[in-house]
């Protein structure tokens, strides 16, 4: 298993790791068969939004003994009321359901404080000058949390939080067929059974929010990667071709920013199937050449860093340049952190010699040649 950075809170996740949700449907044994597949595979981040008591209770006993292990994204604003999830704002239920979760989990902490799926605008900022997050910080102060972070599946959203200066991390949701879609306060739209047919490429917004996040250190752990397993059928693809878990997982980790994809699983062989992604192949990683050869919405023109133009003969890592490249265009001045990694990189742009090879790999047509040379003037 890989580590990454989270951001700027010094912690180092697992690159895949284990979203909750499914294991409502499982009792104490199978709980804890799951987690400890997942830690015996290397995994040490898991999401646990959800408000349903004995889902709660069956991960604090799995985890008895060796929460230190664990990182925890723990949520603000997902409660258990009448028998159901509700998802509120009122701060008296927002506090008995943030104790409840430590109760069960069996824990006086929890890693990363996450303020509840905010898709409006308008409640961001409700949020943001109101109450709710004073109550948040008050946690944080206190050691209850360790650092704040906030779900959401809107870009606009996240980008707020990511320029707020308050929000450490985001889990928000990323996989190809969401990253084609324009911001939205309705997730449903996201789950559309087909999208316009002139979408192609990843939203500006979106693409802008993950350079941001690079940019202010805010890292981005991945939900919803699977796009609910409608990605692994070509039936219920909206590109009309089906891709793998490994190739979804790899797509979400060649995003700037993203530190951990959270899967969900059933079983311990679904985490298995997940963890399988370390010792994958480039050809079983690769959703660029699926992509480009989908009967819908390629992503023509557009780098995704997928890597796919390697090998190049003057060892440049010409996704990274690329990434470097587009980091550095949306500032007026260049980010000196930017500049400093480029420097560091052992081979750049200026050691392109413009042999093309890495064009006729490029699955989407990108102007790589093309790149490098804007890349070496802005970059030196």
């Amino acid at each position: 298993m890989k580590y990454r950075e989270l951001g700027k809170t010094g912690l180092k996740v697992s690159e895949i790791g284990l979203g909750g949700e499914w294991l409502e449907r499982h009792n104490t044994e199978e709980v804890k068969a799951v987690i400890d597949c997942c830690e015996s595979l290397g995994m040490n981040i898991l999401d646990c939004w959800m408000s349903e008591p004995n889902v709660r209770s069956n991960i604090g006993k799995a985890l008895e003994g060796k929460r230190e292990k664990w990182i925890i994204q723990g949520h603000f604003g997902s409660t258990w009321q009448n028998g159901q999830y509700v998802r509120t704002r009122e701060l008296d239920k927002v506090q008995e359901a943030f104790a409840d979760l430590l109760t069960r989990l069996q824990t006086d902490y929890i890693d990363l404080g996450m303020i509840h799926f905010v898709d409006e605008e308008e409640e961001f900022h409700r949020i943001m000058e109101g109450e709710f997050l004073a109550y948040v910080k008050e946690q944080k102060d206190r050691g209850v949390i360790r650092h704040i972070g906030m779900s959401t599946h809107n870009p606009r959203v996240a980008k707020l939080a990511a320029l707020s200066g308050e929000i450490e991390m985001i889990l928000f949701s990323i996989n190809p067929a969401f990253d084609l879609l324009p911001a939205s306060e309705d997730m449903n739209t996201y789950f559309a059974d087909s999208y316009a047919e002139e979408l192609g490429g990843i939203d500006p917004e979106r693409a802008e929010l993950y350079r941001i996040c690079e940019q202010q250190g805010v890292g981005i752990t991945v939900m919803k990667g699977y796009a609910g397993g409608r990605l692994f059928s070509a039936q219920t693809s909206p590109f009309g071709v089906a891709l793998t878990p490994v190739q979804c997982i790899h797509y979400a980790l060649t995003r700037p920013a993203v530190a951990s994809i959270l899967a969900g699983y059933d079983t311990p062989e679904h985490a298995r199937q997940a963890a399988a992604y370390e010792t994958a192949s480039e050809e079983e990683k690769d959703y660029a050449s699926v992509l480009a050869n989908a009967p819908h919405h390629a992503y023509s023109g557009q780098c995704t860093y997928c890597g796919h133009c390697a090998p190049c003969p003057m060892e440049i890592d010409i996704a990274m340049v690329n990434k470097l490249y587009d980091l550095a265009v949306m500032q007026e001045e260049v980010p000196a952190t930017v500049k400093a990694h480029y420097e560091a990189l052992s081979a750049n742009a200026g050691d392109c010699i413009a042999c093309g090879g890495c064009e006729e790999r490029c699955p989407f047509g990108v102007p790589v040649v093309e790149r490098m040379e804007k890349a070496k003037e802005l970059l030196g």
